[in-house]
C-alpha cells in the first residue's frame, strides 16, 4: 500500500498525470469572494469553466502504482511506458472493478514532492476507485482516500495541451475567485467520454479541496 505525504494547500502546480506532464502554476489561498458554488459553468477573468464541486464519503484508489520522476511539461515517458506495459485484459480487468466515482480508467498523481521540483518522485496509479468495503485483488496497490471535497474540471481538446491549459486557467482564473483551496490529496484525471477524436476528448480534473 502506497503512503501519501500532506502537501500545502497553498501550493498549486500540477504533476505528470496520465501521458502528458502539465507545467508549473503557483496558487495562493483563493479569497473569499463568491458564495458556495453548485454545478454549472462559471466565467471569471477571460476563460469559461465546466465545474463542480462533490462531496465525496472515503474511497480507495487500486491499480498499478509506481515511482516515476516528476516532469513538467511534455508526455512522461515513464508513466506511457508504465501503463503501456500493462496487457490489454488488465485493462478491463480494473474497469470491471470500479464501482464508485469517479468512474472508468485514472491517472492518479500522488506523495509529490512539497516543492514539486523537476525530477523529483511521485506515485504515479494507473487504476480504478473502488467503495472501501469492496474486495481487492491482492496484486493491486491501494491508495487510501478520506471523505472530502473535490472540485471537478472538464478539459476538452488534445493532451497535454489540454490538461496544460485547464491546470493554469482554474489556478488564474477559478480558485481566487472561489471560496476553496486545495488540501492534501491525491489529483486525479478521468476520461468520462472516451472518444477516438483526440481533438474533442474530454478530460476530468479531479482536485482535493476545502473551504478557504
Amino acid at each position: 500500500m502506497w503512503r501519501r505525504r500532506a502537501r500545502s494547500p497553498d501550493t498549486f502546480r500540477s504533476a505528470s498525470v496520465g501521458s502528458a506532464a502539465t507545467a508549473p502554476v503557483t496558487l495562493r489561498r483563493p479569497c473569499r469572494t463568491t458564495p458556495q458554488l453548485t454545478s454549472r459553468p462559471t466565467v471569471e477573468g477571460s476563460e469559461r469553466m465546466l465545474t463542480r464541486i462533490v462531496d465525496r464519503p472515503a474511497f480507495r484508489l487500486v491499480g498499478h502504482a509506481a515511482r516515476v520522476p516528476l516532469i513538467h511539461r511534455g508526455v512522461n515517458p515513464y508513466i506511457r511506458q508504465h501503463v503501456a506495459a500493462l496487457p490489454a485484459e488488465e485493462h478491463l480487468r480494473l474497469k470491471a472493478l470500479g464501482d464508485v466515482e469517479p468512474g472508468g480508467l485514472l491517472a492518479v498523481c500522488d506523495d509529490l514532492d512539497a516543492d514539486y521540483d523537476e525530477g523529483s518522485e511521485l506515485t504515479y496509479l494507473h487504476g480504478v476507485a473502488v467503495s472501501p468495503g469492496t474486495p481487492v485483488p491482492g496484486d493491486l496497490d491501494v491508495i487510501e482516500v478520506p471523505a472530502g471535497h473535490w472540485v471537478v474540471i472538464r478539459a476538452v481538446g488534445r493532451d497535454p495541451q489540454a490538461l496544460q491549459k485547464t491546470w493554469a486557467t482554474a489556478a488564474t482564473e477559478w480558485f481566487p475567485f472561489n471560496p476553496w483551496r486545495l488540501r492534501p490529496g491525491p489529483e486525479i484525471v478521468a476520461v468520462p467520454e472516451p472518444t477516438a477524436d483526440l481533438s474533442t476528448a474530454i478530460r476530468e480534473l479531479w482536485l482535493p479541496v476545502e473551504p478557504a
